[in-house]
C-alpha cells in the first residue's frame, strides 16, 4: 500500500460510480467489434513524471480505430511540416459524423484529419519507401507513443476489410478531387490496418501523456515528436477531436480528446498528465458512454478544465531526501535512526489535483526501507479542496502500512481524515527539525 494509491482510488471510485451504466452499445457495423464484452470498463492515467494508476479493465487489449488518428497526424507532420499536410487535410470542426463527406467545396479537402476522410487522406502521406514501408513506419511510430511494441489483430482487420465500403467510397470520392496521394484502395487498406492495432487502456494513457509532455514520452524518456507537433494535434484534438460533440465536449470537460468506435477514448491535459478509458458500448456520435461520462465528472471534481491553470510540471516537489542530508540535521543520538529511516518531501506553491500526485509519488519514494517521512508544506501557498482530501488519504495509507509520518505547521489542515480513516492521529511540529526530531525519537522508541 503506498500514498500514491490515492490517485488509483479516484480512478476506481470513477469505474464503481459507471460500471452499471448500461445506456449505448457497442459497435456492430464491424462485426469484430460486435464480440466486445459491454461490460468491460478500464481506466488509466500517466503523469508527466511517468506514474502509471490504472483501475478495472485497463489491461484488456482491444483496436485502436478511431484513436490512432491524432497520433498519425503527428507523424505526417512531423515528417512533412504542416504547410504540406495542410494542403491535402484541413482543420477545420467539421460539425458532422466521423463517417461524413466532408469535403471543403473549393479545394476538395476533408475538414479534417479526426474525421474519416481527413485520417485516410493523413495515412495516406506517410511516405513509403523500400528501406521503411509505410505501414511499418506507422507500427513503429504508435509503438514509441505507447513505450512498447505493438501489433495488428488480423481478425478485427478482416472483419473491417469487408465491411469498409463506405471508406473506400470516402476514399474515391476524395481522389475525384484530386485529393487523394495515392491509390484509395492501398490507402483504405493501410488505414484498415491502422485501426487494427491492438492496445491497452494503459497503453493510450500513455499515447496521451506522450502528447501532454511536448512529445516526450514519460515512461521511456524518448522525443517521439517535436514539441510544436504535440501542440498542433492536441489544438486539432481539442476542436475535433470527438466530431460534432467536439464543442460540447470542450466546454464541459475542457481537455483535448479522441475517441475510438471499439470503446477507448483518451484526454489530455497538457503539461499535466494522459488519461484514457475503455468501455466498448457507444454513444450516437461513436463514443464510449461510461468512458464520457466519467472523464466529465473527472474533469469537474478535480478542476483539470483546459482554462484553469494548472500546476507546471517539476514545480511541485523541490526535495526528496533522507534526514541526515539536511543543513540543520537533529541531534546526534538519532544520527543512525535518521540515516536508515526518515525521508523528508518539501513542497512548494499551488497544490491541486496534478500537484497532489506528484507529493504522493515522492512520499512513497521518500523514506528508506519503508520507515518514517516528513512533508514540510511550509512553501505552500494554497492546496484546494481535492488536494487536501489526497494528501490526508495519501498519508492515512502510509499509517495503516505502519509508517510514521509528521508534518511542520503548514496547510495541511485539520488531521481528521486520517485520524477517522486510520486510528491514528498525526503528529504536527512547528519546523520540519522538529519534525525530523520526533520522527526519530519514535523510531528510536522514545516515543
Amino acid at each position: 500500500m503506498s500514498a500514491a494509491d490515492a490517485v488509483t482510488d479516484s480512478l476506481e471510485n470513477l469505474r464503481d460510480r459507471f460500471i452499471g451504466v448500461r445506456d449505448g452499445k457497442p459497435a456492430d457495423y464491424i462485426p469484430q467489434l460486435a464480440l466486445a464484452d459491454p461490460d468491460a470498463f478500464g481506466l488509466a492515467l500517466v503523469s508527466m513524471d511517468g506514474h502509471r494508476y490504472s483501475a478495472g479493465e485497463a489491461d484488456i487489449p482491444f483496436t485502436l480505430q478511431s484513436v490512432s488518428k491524432p497520433f498519425i497526424y503527428a507523424l505526417a507532420l512531423s515528417v512533412l511540416g504542416l504547410d504540406e499536410v495542410s494542403r491535402w487535410v484541413g482543420a477545420e470542426p467539421s460539425g458532422e459524423a466521423f463517417n461524413a463527406i466532408s469535403l471543403e467545396p473549393d479545394t476538395g479537402r476533408p475538414a479534417n484529419a479526426m474525421v474519416n476522410a481527413g485520417a485516410i487522406v493523413t495515412t495516406a502521406l506517410i511516405p513509403d519507401t523500400p528501406d521503411e514501408p509505410a505501414f511499418d513506419r506507422i507500427l513503429r511510430c504508435l509503438g514509441r507513443f505507447a513505450g512498447r511494441e505493438l501489433d495488428v489483430d488480423e481478425e478485427v482487420f478482416s472483419s473491417e476489410s469487408v465491411t469498409g465500403d463506405r471508406n473506400r467510397a470516402l476514399a474515391y470520392l476524395i481522389r475525384s478531387t484530386g485529393t487523394m496521394p495515392v491509390d484509395p484502395v492501398l490507402a483504405v487498406d493501410r488505414y484498415f490496418r491502422q485501426c487494427a492495432i491492438r492496445v491497452t487502456a494503459v497503453d493510450l494513457a500513455t499515447m496521451a501523456a506522450t502528447l501532454a509532455y511536448g512529445g516526450v514520452n514519460p515512461v521511456t524518456g524518448e522525443q517521439v515528436v517535436s514539441a510544436e507537433v504535440a501542440a498542433q494535434v492536441l489544438a486539432v484534438m481539442a476542436t475535433c477531436g470527438m466530431y460534432d460533440g467536439s464543442g460540447d465536449w470542450l466546454l464541459r470537460v475542457g481537455l483535448p480528446a479522441k475517441s475510438g468506435v471499439s470503446g477507448g477514448l483518451i484526454a489530455v491535459g497538457p503539461a499535466r498528465f494522459g488519461v484514457a478509458t475503455y468501455s466498448p458500448p457507444l454513444d450516437a456520435t461513436g463514443g464510449s458512454v461510461r468512458g464520457h461520462a466519467a472523464l466529465e465528472t473527472m474533469s469537474q471534481r478535480y478542476g483539470l478544465h483546459l482554462m484553469l491553470n494548472p500546476a507546471l510540471p517539476g514545480s511541485t516537489v523541490t526535495l526528496v531526501t533522507t534526514a541526515d542530508d539536511l543543513p540543520s540535521a537533529p541531534s546526534a543520538e538519532h544520527e543512525r535512526v535518521l540515516h536508515e529511516q526518515v525521508g523528508v518531501v518539501v513542497a512548494q506553491g499551488s497544490i491541486d489535483f496534478t500537484a497532489a500526485e506528484r507529493v504522493l509519488y515522492a512520499l512513497d519514494e521518500s523514506g528508506p526501507n519503508g520507515g518514517s517521512v516528513v512533508l514540510d508544506l511550509h512553501d505552500v501557498t494554497a492546496v484546494d479542496s481535492v488536494a487536501l482530501a489526497m494528501l490526508h488519504t495519501g498519508l492515512a495509507r502510509l499509517l495503516s502500512d505502519g509508517r510514521r509520518a509528521a508534518v511542520p505547521r503548514g496547510l495541511l489542515g485539520p488531521s481528521d481524515v486520517v485520524r477517522e480513516g486510520t486510528g491514528h492521529d498525526l503528529p504536527r511540529h512547528a519546523t520540519r527539525e522538529e519534525a525530523v526530531e520526533g520522527c526519530a525519537r519514535a523510531m528510536a522508541g522514545e516515543g
